[in-house]
């Protein structure tokens, strides 16, 4: 499952931040060579180190999600020292992670597309979509456990946290309307 590969790499990735920098997670992940890079390059090389090429529905929703965390995560920096300010200046890597979950499930549950296709009204259209990304959100949090940094996302203990959301949110967002 690429999601569960993406959140493991992005974890390994996050952690190696919060310890240590930006430039420090990408030796790490032996991407030493992206190392004073601008925005454009580093991002381009981490979403396909840690993505892949997306050739199937769940890589593109992996993807697509881990360009919104490194979008979050980057905000407005463009040159190397704009980059690792800003990585290093987060403290809620966490919540990064949280971010990758809910937006890989969300680009990935297709019931969410079919429901929002079905509303005329565009304004409903979009309290809906907060409604769903909401209940994926919760449902990730619910999910992922206090020691998401540390642990293996490749195991058993990562595909139980992703399929688990997964479900939790297929379930809640059956119940909808």
């Amino acid at each position: 499952m690429a999601g569960r590969r993406t959140a493991q790499r992005l974890g390994g990735l996050l952690a190696g931040m919060a310890s240590g920098g930006l430039g420090e997670a990408l030796r790490q992940a032996s991407l030493g060579d992206l190392i004073g890079r601008d925005r454009f390059e580093v991002v381009d090389e981490l979403v396909t180190q840690l993505a892949g090429a997306g050739g199937d529905l769940d890589g593109q929703a992996a993807r697509d999600a881990v360009c919104d965390v490194l979008d979050e995560l980057f905000g407005d920096a463009d040159s190397w020292e704009e980059l690792e300010k800003e990585a290093t200046t987060r403290n809620d890597v966490v919540r990064l992670l949280e971010l990758f979950l809910t937006h890989y499930i969300y680009n990935r549950v297709p019931v969410v597309a079919e429901r929002l296709g079905t509303i005329a009204d565009p304004e409903a259209a979009r309290r809906a979509d907060r409604q769903m990304r909401q209940i994926i959100e919760d449902c990730v949090a619910i999910r992922l456990p206090d020691n998401a940094l540390s642990m293996d996302w490749s195991g058993p203990e990562g595909r139980a946290v992703v399929e688990g959301a997964l479900e939790l949110a297929y379930q809640a967002l059956e119940g909808l309307a």
